[in-house]
């Protein structure tokens, strides 16, 4: 009964995950799973991703508080993808104080050109002191 045996984990036995809001359709993240990040969003109905860093889960916003609610999960056809449409609680799914983590265009020379301002500053999603 478990969705893991329909996924082409990869050699670290992780997941290419994309976080998609549900109602727009921006791409806001990705992230990657392993079978009990990906067990977990599904029980909880909250998007929960494994931190190859920290080699531990991450519920997306258990520091910040902004959470992604699941509202639907997807399995592209290789299997090797989810695609999580969520709901971004806080508004913020980026570390770095943005909507979204593609927050750079690349111009025609190649430069990335910073296109969404800063929402809140990490340091206070964080609670880092200066």
């Amino acid at each position: 009964m478990s969705l893991s045996k329909h996924i082409k984990w990869n050699e670290a036995g992780l997941v290419a995950a994309i976080a998609q809001d549900w109602e727009t359709g921006e791409v806001l993240m990705m992230a990657w799973m392993n079978p009990e990040a990906l067990d977990l969003t599904l029980r909880e109905q909250r998007a929960i991703y494994y931190s190859r860093s920290r080699q531990a889960l991450w519920r997306k916003g258990e520091e910040s508080g902004n959470v992604q609610q699941l509202r639907e999960l997807r399995v592209d056809c290789d299997g090797d993808t989810v695609l999580l449409k969520v709901e971004q609680v806080g508004g913020i799914a980026c570390h770095t104080g943005r909507r979204s983590c593609f927050y750079r265009l690349a111009d025609n020379n190649g430069e990335l050109v910073v296109t969404d301002e800063v929402i809140r500053d990490p340091a206070d999603m964080y609670g880092i002191k200066r």
